[in-house]
């Protein structure tokens, strides 16, 4: 507005000015408004937000831990057994200096007896090299009869050449749980093993190994519809440059994998284990997972990084208490659970009340917006982020708790998002999936490896197990 033009509504009249300083009272807060929300997504990294460390680039944020600090020292701690080379008594090869002239005078030593040995052991990888095992059967004349008798070969081996269980297990290991893609695979094996492999036998052995796995595979599914609680989420995943989505189910001693189209409860349906699940489902608040009927219990990590967000960008203080209520609650829980499997009623009659409190001291800090006008609008009167944090908080505090009547739930759902970040780091380094058939063998594998190690099984051994016919299948859980 230039001078001129301010004038002309000077003169103009009181009625002529309120009415244009209205307007711009009005302008100036839409402005407010979008300046906030600009300044709300700056302001967001992993640390406060659920978006992933991978997205705050060369900026990263200051390392704020809500973990409080250790006692215990830096370093190894007192009896800790360490993992420091030592000398073993029976080495496979023995290297003899021997001591031929005296180093002072000269005379030669040559003949005579050492009275000890000063010993240096030096541990080392020999040259690996391919083991080729002939398989022979015998074949028989029977001179009684005529016929021709020959023996069977092992059901493993079907072709007058092939390669072993153990080269096919590292393979499937680099390519499925490294994440090497096909051409550093490739490279590994000829620079390491003298071994030229093609794309395509390598991709024969992963099929191969999924379609070994379906046993194993179809028993973990089992087990874990009929666990007590079970962690679940998903994430974007990338099938022939189209977007699909990554579903985990995660226990302490099993993992599931499923790739589909469709992130929400279309897909959970068709992976078929929250329809029948009748534990207790562990997840962030992604609303499909309400639809089921089991118990369910919110991750409190994500809780505790918006809670942040809101105090120290919009001086939310009952944000602060918060953070400050659930981490009290988890240590109070982690320190009962080594002595029994509850905590006393009075603490948690305790932890409620103070639970309550600091919702309605939110509440007092973040009313809802007063109604402008008579006029109906469609859909629901839009809340601050802070008021929808809050109801969240309140409509399902016992999910939000749920860790604090049952030791047996998670304080957060850090489990199916630790299954689910190698996955993310395999799009790194090898981008899409080239295929549907590559995602889901992916998927399989991925389910049967990330289970080994969860049951302490070397997961070579046990992919070498996979396929020699006999695959490792974890016990059911009896506690």
């Amino acid at each position: 507005m230039t001078p001129e033009e301010a004038l002309s509504i000077y003169h103009a009249g009181p009625d002529v000015v309120v009415k244009v300083l209205c307007q711009l009272s009005s302008q100036v807060a839409e402005l407010q408004k979008e300046v906030q929300k600009l300044k709300d997504q700056l302001a967001k990294n992993s640390r406060n937000s659920s978006k992933p460390p991978s997205s705050d680039g060369f900026k990263k944020p200051s390392p704020k831990s809500l973990r409080p600090r250790g006692k215990r020292k830096l370093g190894g701690q007192k009896g800790h057994p360490g993992s420091t080379l030592k000398m073993v008594d029976n080495p496979n090869h023995n290297v003899l200096y021997p001591v031929n002239k005296c180093q002072r005078c000269g005379r030669c030593l040559t003949d005579e007896i050492p009275i000890d040995v000063e010993r240096r052991q030096v541990f080392d990888i020999p040259p690996i090299q391919m083991e080729v095992t002939e398989h022979q059967a015998e074949i028989k004349h029977c001179s009684h009869c005529g016929y021709l008798n020959k023996a069977a070969f092992p059901e493993q081996v079907k072709a007058p050449v092939q390669y072993g269980p153990r080269l096919k297990a590292i393979a499937v290991y680099l390519r499925q749980y490294q994440l090497l893609p096909y051409n550093r695979t490739r490279e590994l094996f000829r620079d390491l093993f003298s071994i030229d492999l093609s794309e395509g036998t390598l991709t024969n052995m992963t099929d191969t190994c999924s379609k070994l796995l379906k046993h194993p595979i179809d028993q973990i599914l089992k087990q874990i519809e009929q666990s007590s609680v079970v962690n679940f989420d998903e994430t974007g995943s990338s099938v022939y440059g189209k977007r699909q989505w990554l579903h985990t189910a995660s226990t302490p001693n099993l993992t599931y994998y499923e790739i589909h189209p469709k992130r929400g409860s279309y897909a959970m349906d068709q992976i078929g284990i929250l329809p029948n699940f009748n534990g207790r489902a562990i997840h962030d608040f992604w609303k499909p997972y309400f639809k089921y009927d089991c118990n369910h219990g919110l991750c409190n990590a994500h809780h505790l990084r918006e809670l942040t967000f809101l105090n120290e960008q919009h001086g939310q203080l009952w944000a602060k208490d918060m953070i400050d209520c659930l981490i009290n609650i988890k240590k109070a829980v982690d320190k009962t659970k080594t002595s029994t499997d509850t905590l006393f009623k009075e603490q948690i009659h305790k932890f409620e009340t103070r639970y309550q409190n600091i919702l309605d001291k939110g509440y007092n800090e973040n009313p809802l917006p007063k109604k402008k006008s008579n006029k109906k609008k469609r859909g629901r009167p839009k809340k601050t982020k802070a008021r929808n944090l809050l109801e969240r908080l309140d409509e399902h505090r016992k999910e939000v708790l749920a860790f604090m009547y049952d030791f047996k739930v998670p304080f957060d759902n850090n489990l199916a998002e630790r299954d689910l970040r190698m996955a993310k780091v395999q799009q790194k380094i090898s981008g899409t999936f080239r295929s549907q058939d590559g995602a889901n063998a992916f998927c399989r594998i991925r389910s049967y490896i990330s289970t080994t190690r969860k049951n302490a099984v070397n997961a070579i051994e046990a992919i070498v197990n996979a396929f020699s016919g006999t695959p490792y299948v974890p016990k059911p859980d009896t506690s």
